[in-house]
């Protein structure tokens, strides 16, 4: 039977200086350490992208055409990264193992490679699989001279084929131009991502979170599926306007070309909008906005999102205008405010369900994808 051709995004993230850190160390620490950056990685990668396997130090992904748009992946990888770079610094700051491994930790980074084209699902001793050409370029870009340009070895590598897919701005996202010759294949176009620049810009800038010290009205809500699954449905505006109660149209406008801090929204129901704009924004761990419905002066609120053992725990703290008008203003619209809230939320909650179950029934789970 013939398989068909299908289109989609190929993402390997990949663990730098595996080879190095292994040689000379003590392989069960180094293996335990390993290991758990794996489970980080894949973690940060699922659900927005399907993982095909584990491939030693990498883990080899993919999201079919429609999935995610440019500015989720860009989410995702960013993600990916600063969540496996909190992970690191975790491991070295509980361990107080002497040993070369566990001194050694510092060596390792992450490179994320990413390519937009075809590939052919086969399964394989019931397991799935990708072949086809485009799946050879992208395990090909694992050898590649980014390093020797950018001096880090931390960096995402975009094809112009992916960037031209997915509609991304390179300027925007601060790449620069890069390419890769490859025997057989030829000359590839691409495009490189700082991420180690992106780690320490995150570091440096200042943070904007309402706490609950500061918080007026706090709500507790538990979503099923991963954090990046839960923040793409909390921030992503063709996911929003399924389940936002009474809202007719939501527009976004990115000024820096991403989602970010200045991002603004204006979220339509009826003939009123409710105007949004993002004061920090910190991929998966949490976001704050400043927000009001037309006639009110702005709060601001911060959600939380943390893993707990069956989904996502999303804490949201709002802080009030300090203006004693203002805020009896803001109270009087609690109530209803708190209703459509909750009635937002459960359906976010029965979509996410569903999509988490579609993805089950059409995707059974791969016992070579699940890291030990």
């Amino acid at each position: 039977m013939l398989h068909r051709a299908e289109r989609g995004c190929l993402v390997i993230a990949d663990i730098s200086g595996y080879t190095g850190y292994l040689v000379g160390t003590e392989l069960e620490h180094a293996h335990d350490v390993l290991a758990d950056l794996m489970r980080t990685v894949v973690g940060a990668l699922r659900p927005r992208l399907k993982l095909v396997k584990l491939e030693g130090d990498a883990a080899f992904a993919y999201a079919p055409d429609g999935k995610m748009d440019g500015l989720g992946l860009i989410d995702v990888v960013d993600g990916c990264y600063f969540t496996f770079r909190r992970r690191l610094r975790d491991i070295q700051r509980a361990t107080t193992c002497p040993c070369d491994a566990c001194m050694a930790i510092p060596s390792l980074n992450l490179k994320v490679l990413v390519h937009a084209g075809e590939f052919v699902r086969q399964r394989i001793a019931g397991h799935e699989d990708l072949t086809g050409t485009d799946v050879i370029l992208i395990h090909r870009l694992l050898k590649n001279t980014v390093t020797d340009t950018l001096g880090s070895n931390a960096y995402g590598l975009f094809t112009a084929a992916c960037i031209a897919a997915l509609r991304l701005d390179p300027a925007a996202h601060a790449m620069r131009e890069h390419r890769e010759t490859y025997e057989h294949i030829g000359e590839v176009p691409a495009y490189v991502y700082d991420l180690d620049a992106r780690w320490h810009d995150l570091q440096q800038r200042t943070r904007v979170a309402v706490t609950s010290e500061q918080a007026d009205v706090e709500f507790e809500l538990l979503y099923p599926g991963p954090p990046a699954l839960v923040w793409e449905y909390l921030t992503t505006p063709t996911k929003r306007i399924l389940y936002q109660a009474g809202a007719t149209r939501i527009d976004q406008a990115n000024p820096n070309g991403r989602r970010g801090p200045g991002t603004t929204t204006h979220c339509v129901h009826g003939d009123t909008a409710i105007h949004e704009e993002i004061l920090d924004w910190r991929p998966f761990d949490y976001f704050t906005e400043r927000f009001a419905p037309p006639g009110f002066a702005p709060a601001e609120a911060t959600a939380y999102l943390s893993p707990t053992e069956t989904g996502t725990r999303v804490i949201w703290r709002m802080r009030l205008p300090r203006a004693r008008q203002a805020r009896q203003m803001w109270e009087s619209i609690g109530e209803s405010m708190t209703q459509s809230f909750q009635q937002s939320a459960e359906r976010m909650r029965q979509l996410i369900a569903e999509e988490i179950a579609a993805e089950a029934a059409g995707s059974p789970e791969q016992d070579q994808g699940r890291p030990g």
